[in-house]
């Protein structure tokens, strides 16, 4: 990754850092209420959002980016060669990590090989529309952001087929306690009147494997003729000539 993300501890321990991670964790929450049984990775920086699925059956793994400082129950990472097997997890959250790369498609390569055939990867990153994309002083306003579309489209071109396409994150990104005492009233009204205005978009994508299909691989059966085994070959009638003969 390039670095370009920065201070997301201090911003996740500041008062509008603490708001943000409670607004998008109540939309991954709804798009991922149970993970049960299954093994999640937390791509990026996904420390203050890993515990919604901690007390549920199943492996839970961080990897963050090598130029970040990793947290406890974290490990260092490079996101274009990640340290894991092939079809070896169900789920991937990807946050404050696409937006930061420097190897966006071998990324998301990375994170189609390492998942299971029926895997899926939510991502979350900058609305470019939104307002939070304007300033640098959080890290959603770091990078590089995406709309919705834009996002589809990445995905799609990577060999993932998008299933669910939401937002979060209406409240101004200002440390005004007011603004951040009505976050709920702004996230109400946003996802009613304002839903291209949030401050970031989340799109959930399921592995695709037909993509991954050489062209002319699945083709039409055609009829292919052989001979009969020998055992099985009927003995033809006696001719009309032989019986003419006999007689």
């Amino acid at each position: 990754m390039s670095g370009e993300v920065h201070g997301l501890t201090e911003f996740y321990a500041s008062p509008p850092g603490q708001v943000a991670a409670r607004l998008i964790r109540a939309r991954l929450s709804a798009l991922w209420p149970d993970c049960t049984g299954l093994d999640v990775l937390g791509l990026g920086w996904a420390a203050p959002y890993m515990g919604l699925w901690a007390g549920q059956r199943g492996r839970r793994i961080s990897l963050v980016p090598a130029c970040f400082d990793a947290e406890h129950g974290t490990a260092l990472t490079e996101d274009h060669d990640l340290p894991l097997p092939d079809r070896s997890l169900d789920r991937i959250l990807l946050i404050h990590g696409l937006e930061a790369s420097e190897h966006v498609r071998p990324l998301l390569r990375e994170c189609w090989r390492v998942l299971r055939d029926d895997g899926r990867l939510l991502v979350v990153a900058p609305n470019r529309l939104g307002p939070w994309a304007l300033f640098d002083h959080t890290p959603f306003g770091q990078g590089r952001p995406y709309s919705r579309g834009q996002l589809s489209r990445l995905l799609e071109s990577r060999m993932f087929h998008v299933l669910r396409r939401e937002e979060a994150l209406f409240v101004p990104p200002f440390p005004w306690r007011f603004a951040l005492r009505g976050a709920r009233l702004w996230e109400s009204v946003g996802r009613v009147a304002a839903r291209r205005l949030a401050g970031v978009a989340l799109v959930e994508a399921e592995k695709d494997l037909f993509s991954a299909l050489p062209a002319g691989a699945v083709s039409v059966g055609r009829r292919v003729v052989q001979p009969v085994p020998a055992r099985y070959a009927v003995e033809p009638p006696p001719s009309d000539d032989n019986s003419s003969a006999r007689a």
